[in-house]
């Protein structure tokens, strides 16, 4: 087995890490506090290639590798939740289902402007009633003539309501199988049609500088056309989107983990009391150990994974252990580091109380621990 990166993702790790450090740091602790979504950052991470990285170049991608593509998310988590957010949900849940499930007119259509930065584009898919059990939906598309007519709701969206957000793909039922069961399609539906409304969400413990949106559907009539891939083919598309989504969730919590560790270290090298470092008490230096341990695991988990991926191999069940325990971990990691820093991590001004704050949500998005779990048992048999 070769455990070595190839040049190519070595240069992204490094140039990556070099603009989330110069780019990103700078300016997350304020956009953290303001609640803002930074346009400005958002075009940047474009302009670097940081939109569509495995789409095809003919639609504007890069054309990579999926662990190019999660060392990326890695990189900017390791510094910014909220950006590495807007990166994460953009490429897995936003350019995703249109790149694999599009027509070609559609992915001419929308994928150049979304690669490029330009523009992003939301995933709906929760709603009040539908969380861990997507199949709750209430959302309805009835066909009208040559048109769709959209009625519900969905909530937690992300990239849906900033000033960049071009559209979102909507799960809605529209109709039942011959099971009894609802059957679910999705659409495309661009801001600005009538009946469509996006609110943003404020007030959030985490991903403070991250775009997330309410969306309303009030008879909102869409294209016929605007059907994304066949009727009844929704549920499938979402299932395939959320397995590659728990793997950029899962370098959230690695680059997340790996940034709170390099805080820890760095303060217990530096804090002294009883006349020494606090990296040379035992307590501290084996919750370090621990850490550095726990990442070394995480991100051979994750990228075997991604490497499954990439090899057009099953990777579904990886992805899920990957996402559970890279979540995890960085719960485990950052309550160690601001254990660590004592009374300052618990302050604003130390970015360790940003990160304990921000990996709450790699609990629960793109599928609670719960879930993952619940994956998991079923495919080793239970």
């Amino acid at each position: 087995m070769d455990f070595d990166l190839t040049k190519e993702q070595t240069m992204i790790r490094r140039e990556v890490r070099k603009f989330a450090e110069t780019e990103i740091a700078p300016v997350a602790l304020e956009l953290d506090e303001k609640e803002e979504f930074s346009n400005d950052l958002t075009r940047k991470m474009g302009e670097i290639g940081l939109f569509g990285m495995f789409v095809s170049e003919q639609y504007g991608g890069q054309e990579l590798d999926y662990v190019s593509y999660i060392i990326a998310v890695e990189e900017i988590a390791r510094v910014d939740g909220s950006q590495a957010a807007t990166i994460a949900a953009g490429n897995s849940l936003g350019i995703g289902p249109l790149n694999y499930f599009g027509t070609e007119e559609q992915k001419r259509k929308y994928l150049p402007k979304l690669c490029s930065g330009e523009a992003v584009w939301g995933f709906g898919l929760t709603e009040p009633t539908a969380g861990s059990d997507a199949g709750g939906s209430k959302t309805t598309a009835v066909l009208d003539g040559n048109e769709w007519v959209l009625n519900g709701s969905k909530i937690f969206i992300t990239n849906a309501a900033c000033d960049m957000s071009l559209g979102v793909t909507v799960q809605a039922v529209t109709g039942a199988r011959p099971n009894g069961k609802p059957e679910y399609t999705c659409f495309i539906v661009e801001h600005g049609t009538r009946g469509f409304k996006a609110v943003p969400m404020k007030k959030k413990m985490m991903w403070r500088s991250s775009n997330t949106a309410e969306l309303y559907f009030d008879d909102v009539r869409i294209p016929k056309e605007n059907i994304l891939g066949s009727q009844g083919d929704g549920f499938h598309q979402m299932l395939k989107t959320l397995d590659g989504g728990r793997l950029s969730i899962g370098a959230m919590g690695l680059g997340g983990a790996q940034g709170a560790y390099e805080m820890g270290l760095k303060y217990a090298k530096t804090r002294e009391q009883f006349g020494q470092p606090i990296s040379k008490f035992q307590a501290i230096a084996f919750k370090l150990a621990d850490c550095a341990m726990e990442i070394e695991c995480a991100r051979n988990l994750l990228y075997k994974a991604c490497w499954l991926r990439s090899n057009q191999r099953a990777f579904e069940r990886e992805a899920a252990m990957a996402k559970l325990y890279c979540s995890e971990l960085m719960g485990r990691v950052v309550n160690h580091a601001v254990q660590i820093h004592g009374g300052y991590g618990l302050m604003k001004d130390y970015n360790v109380e940003r990160f304990y704050r921000d990996q709450k949500l790699l609990d629960i998005g793109e599928g609670t621990s719960e879930i993952q779990r619940l994956v998991i048992s079923r495919y080793i048999g239970c």
